[in-house]
């Protein structure tokens, strides 16, 4: 997807992302009082794969002309609410539901949509061009005010090289990459100049006054929620209902649908609802599950997925990603993912969507987001601990501080240090985690231009205040600072990318909104419980899931053995890698430090931290990229 107002670039800028839509392409123009204006598209046919659903799209006056990246699940019931009021439809694609949702309501039509998206939508009569993105930025869309005009396009890489934009990168958002190994917290991106709408904004350009950019405008966005007071059966059943609807919803595709398939509890919940829906265990159509798989026992999950591919009768893929493809195919992801990406598992993921293409899949429905709205990441036992300690609920503290000891080996010591950080000032936390970094990392982030963004404010904390939304003081508010404000996004933008790498729809069924709404509302007895996490999820399935899933207790995410394999087969291109980077930007950090970091965790002294790939990451990002102090 592209625009631009005010001028007209090569339609080659569309082609820069013809893997987003390897089904088609469109390209128009239009004349406004702030010069020419220009629509492009890439299709990616999901939804009536004939050429009644091209892009751009006119309505039948040609007033309005939509590009549009996404899925609009509930277009269904959309289309015959406005059927009934008389709209007539040309198609059965969701693409025009939107443009004809528009057209009858304007931006309200917005918190009607289920869905995840970003559109453009050109009005040739008023001369106006409106871009809107999805509540949780599932889709993305980025914007840049060039000298010449303003454009728009669903990656960094389409606004490169335009008029003012340089490919310099934007040092304060590599710093908190660096840092804290969070990306996409701010509208700010790594490229200087470029910004994205985040989840949930919208925004007018007005043709006919010249043309320059609106302020985003938040329509939806949930700053604060009411807390739901409800038993844990009844929270249970209810969970489970709107999941259940969520991935039916998710199902709806004229083209074939799997499911990646991590062993876990999200990604196994969806692929057995799924497996009920198409009667896989009665004789229907298979779900095809792709998975990757490792022989470290560190991070080997096949035992689960092997659990839920006999429990829901899938078809299941296996993938084994092996150490030395990682370098060869680094420089590839990251041009696709268009800024530097945290660690190996997104290496593993690539190989997943790669495997879904090769036997034909499509669609693919994932787990993301589940684990931001329920504390399911070990990090939110600290926020949670925190919590109880503020309540006074000691007895209870101690008792999941007893329960995390025997479930999962953390010392009652450690955790209750790890507490008491949430409850400290934010400038006398952020004071003790720099001291911490330069006396057990070497100083690392001292280089001269690094240290200059530096600051007691972490990015978790500088999404927070962007956003609006309130001070992480538990386990509730922890979820919606993640769901909402850093680590989602991220992960999103990691999955958009790869998965469209290969001509593939991600979705994620557990962000459909009323789903994601009721989980952030309610209490935090439904999430942690002891040591349990994501309690309401795990009584919710309980007949649908296979128990060893069920009573699963440790938390993976999508891991790669980065241990193994830097200290092993990648060592060598590891050191390698830090020196390109370093030599690539001299100045950026204090070189000595990141050696003697480098040094340490390679030579066994200290643990693999997910930062020694960021550092290299970003050198082999600035050499795909161009991308220049």
């Amino acid at each position: 997807m592209f625009a631009s107002v005010g001028f007209e670039p090569d339609s080659a800028r569309i082609d820069i992302v013809a893997h987003r839509g390897p089904d088609g392409g469109g390209w128009q123009t239009y004349s406004s009082p702030a010069g020419p204006v220009a629509l492009g598209h890439r299709r990616l046919a999901i939804i009536d794969v004939s050429d009644a659903g091209l892009q751009p799209m006119a309505d039948a006056s040609a007033r309005y002309h939509l590009v549009f990246n996404g899925e609009i699940y509930n277009y269904i019931e959309l289309r015959e609410e406005m059927r009934a009021k008389g709209e007539i439809f040309a198609s059965a694609s969701d693409s025009e539901v939107l443009l004809r949702a528009y057209m009858l309501w304007g931006e309200a039509a917005l918190p009607r949509l289920r869905g995840m998206f970003s559109f453009l939508i050109w009005d040739d009569r008023d001369k106006t061009l409106f871009a809107a993105r999805d509540r949780y930025g599932i889709k993305p869309l980025y914007l840049a005010a060039t000298p010449r005009g303003v454009a728009f396009g669903s990656e960094i890489k389409q606004l490169l090289g335009l008029p003012g934009l340089s490919g310099r990168m934007n040092i304060p958002r590599v710093h908190d990459f660096l840092a804290s190994g969070i990306s996409d917290h701010t509208s700010e991106t790594m490229f200087e100049g470029v910004i994205q709408l985040r989840g949930g904004e919208s925004v007018m350009i007005d043709a006919s006054r010249g043309g320059a950019p609106a302020a985003p405008v938040r329509r939806w966005y949930p700053t604060t929620a009411g807390e739901t007071v409800i038993g844990e059966g009844e929270a249970a059943e209810r969970f489970r209902a709107l999941l259940t609807d969520a991935v039916r919803l998710h199902l709806r595709s004229d083209v074939p649908v799997g499911s990646c398939l991590s062993g876990g509890l999200d990604s196994s919940s969806i692929v057995c609802l799924m497996s009920q829906m198409m009667g896989s265990d009665a004789g229907g159509a298979k779900v095809n599950t792709v998975s990757a798989c490792y022989s470290e026992k560190s991070v080997d999950e096949k035992p689960f997925m092997d659990a839920v591919v006999a429990h829901a009768h899938t078809q299941p893929h296996f993938i084994f990603p092996k150490a030395e493809e990682v370098f060869a195919r680094a420089a590839d992801i990251t041009w696709h993912q268009d800024e530097p990406f945290g660690s190996t598992s997104i290496f593993a993921q690539w190989c997943v969507f790669e495997e879904a293409r090769r036997v034909g899949v499509k669609v693919m429905l994932d787990g993301q987001g589940a684990d931001e709205q329920l504390g399911g990441y070990h990090h939110s036992f600290s926020f949670h601990l925190a919590g109880l300690i503020k309540q006074l609920k000691l007895a209870e503290a101690l008792r999941t501080m007893q329960e995390r000891q025997a479930w999962h080996g953390v010392p009652i010591a450690q955790q209750a240090k790890h507490a008491l950080i949430p409850l400290l000032p934010i400038g006398l936390a952020g004071m003790l985690r720099n001291r911490h970094r330069a006396m057990t990392q070497h100083d690392w982030l001292g280089g001269e231009l690094l240290q200059a963004q530096g600051s007691d404010r972490t990015a978790f904390e500088r999404a927070r205040i962007e956003l609006g939304l309130p001070p992480v003081t538990d386990l509730r508010t922890l979820c919606m600072n993640l769901t909402y404000g850093s680590n989602l996004s991220m992960l999103l933008h990691w999955e958009d990318r790869n998965s469209m790498a290969h001509g593939i729809e991600a979705r994620v069924p557990f962000l459909d909104h009323p789903l994601v709404e009721f989980s952030l509302a309610l209490g935090n007895d439904h999430k942690i419980v002891g040591a349990d996490t994501k309690r309401v999820l795990r009584r919710a399935m309980e007949a649908i899931l296979p128990p060893a899933v069920l009573q699963r207790r440790d938390k993976l995410g999508f891991a790669t053995p980065e241990q193994a394999w830097f200290r092993g087969p990648l060592k060598g291109m590891m050191t390698e890698g830090v020196e390109a980077t370093l030599a690539r930007y001299p100045g950026l950090f204090n070189a000595d430090g990141v050696r003697a970091l480098a040094a340490d965790m390679l030579e066994g002294r200290k643990p693999v931290d997910f930062l020694l790939w960021r550092i290299v990451n970003l050198g082999i990002w600035g050499q795909r990229m161009g991308a220049t102090l």
